[in-house]
């Protein structure tokens, strides 16, 4: 069979950009291409982001049996859409949509373009799909499927146990034509490895680790590093929730790194504890390539600190950027803006960010994400769609979707001063190296200075 992949668009992300100020390679959908491959199917990837326009051509030119989707809270309706513009140009081919929220919310897509849907990691039920479906047998009771039969869903169980070790080694010829355009910032172009799954830890405002119940999968050091040596890009993005909970096996891996003399530079999320506890690790993980670490600060004030389940303390916070320059590892450190704060917090942290030197700030706005203890209910949402449902187009962590404590207006004002004030230091290392990013950038400064000569500032 032919099978079409997938990544959608948000939108309301700005073109080049992407949709968090990067655009890295599908991984999600490689791994699954992958599998579809080894089962003999004919597969092709395409990526909406980079190539907005070419959804119906790509359909009508290709002719796939099985579109298979996926996403986040941001992109469902833009994934429905999708699916319902498959059913007008292909009415026979099937849609398939996994991902984040399907696997947190699959009820979200239990609509009538879609044909299924995955809950947890889909390469094995997406392989059992196109099996069944080649066969012409029925795809219903599927584990973690919920199926299409006679107009109605039935749900085939629970997700089968997840192995990473049994996960195949992504095929990146599938994005061969895109890999050039994959970039975070001046990391260009970059590839995408995952070595772990899942998080030990319980932040309130994250669902990640729900994916895996709370689990947290290894994966054999030796297949991580037989992947980096197949890898061509020099830039590396650790993808893994927290790569440097278990110490012992990352002093492992990079021994192993060193010992392959594999050259090439990373970058990677970590916990401030995890960073603090464990300084000679860092350092050898320096002196392997890591060049710049992803901080989750969240906020600089003890009392949301412990109401996020952190564990941290504002102090241990600047202690991190302290080691991070005796270290000469580079801190992209982001902040939760809640919708609480007034003008009093937001100078707070502007004053934070200059007084420590902060060089790669980012910012979100706190939104209650599916999985998360504010996302157990969406009643105070105040964006919905026409059904009730939130309208997930704003679920993007750049727009509130509930009360803000200050007027709507002057909140997003303060917010989008935060970008305003700090966006000159992402210019420095931005603008050589992606010229569709420096446009949106630029078109978002000048629309910020015009917003502050509108106000008088």
């Amino acid at each position: 069979m032919r099978v079409l992949l997938i990544y959608p668009n948000s939108s309301k992300e700005i073109i080049g950009w992407g949709d968090f100020g990067a655009i890295a390679e599908p991984l999600a959908l490689e791994y699954v291409g992958t599998g579809v491959q080894m089962d003999g199917h004919d597969v092709q990837i395409l990526d909406l982001r980079l190539h907005p326009d070419v959804l119906d051509l790509t359909l009508l030119d290709y002719g796939p049996d099985v579109v298979g989707l996926t996403g986040y809270s941001m992109h469902v309706l833009r994934d429905l859409a999708i699916c319902r513009r498959v059913k007008e140009l292909l009415p026979t081919c099937k849609t398939v949509v996994g991902g984040h929220h399907a696997t947190l919310l699959p009820g979200d897509f239990l609509e009538p373009p879609v044909d299924y849907v995955v809950e947890g990691e889909g390469v094995f039920p997406f392989r059992r799909i196109l099996e069944r479906l080649g066969a012409k047998q029925p795809t219903l009771g599927i584990p973690g499927v919920w199926s299409r039969a006679n107009g109605v869903f039935e749900y085939g169980g629970p997700p089968a146990h997840f192995d990473i070790d049994r996960m195949p080694v992504s095929d990146r010829s599938l994005t061969a034509q895109d890999r050039a355009s994959y970039f975070i910032d001046w990391m260009r172009p970059i590839a995408l490895v995952r070595t772990t799954v899942g998080c030990p830890y319980r932040c309130s405002f994250c669902s990640l680790w729900q994916i895996m119940d709370g689990r947290y999968h290894k994966r054999n050091i030796a297949s991580v590093v037989e992947e980096l040596l197949a890898i061509n890009e020099r830039y590396i993005f650790l993808v893994d929730d927290e790569p440097f909970v278990d110490p012992r096996r990352m002093q492992a891996l990079a021994a192993a790194i060193g010992d392959a003399r594999i050259e090439k530079e990373y970058f990677a999320y970590c916990r401030i504890d995890s960073f603090l506890r464990d300084r000679e690790l860092m350092r050898r993980w320096r002196e392997i390539g890591l060049r710049r670490l992803f901080i989750g600060v969240e906020t600089i004030f003890d009392h949301e600190l412990q109401d996020y389940n952190k564990r941290l303390k504002r102090g241990e916070i600047i202690e991190a950027y302290r080691v991070a320059r005796e270290l000469d590892i580079d801190l992209f450190s982001g902040f939760i803006i809640s919708p609480e704060y007034t003008a009093a917090e937001f100078e707070a942290l502007v004053t934070f960010i200059e007084e420590h030197k902060v060089e790669y700030p980012s910012f979100t706005i706190l939104t209650p994400i599916p999985g998360t203890e504010c996302g157990a209910s969406f009643d105070h949402v105040l964006e919905k769609q026409p059904n009730g449902r939130p309208n997930w187009n704003y679920f993007d962590l750049q727009h509130p979707v509930t009360r803000t404590r200050l007027p709507r207006d002057e909140f997003m004002q303060h917010y989008r001063d935060l970008y305003r004030v700090f966006a000159p230091r992402y210019l420095r290392f931005m603008l050589p190296d992606h010229p569709m990013f420096t446009a949106s950038l630029l078109k978002g400064l000048r629309l910020a200075r015009e917003d502050a000569a509108n106000r008088g500032a």
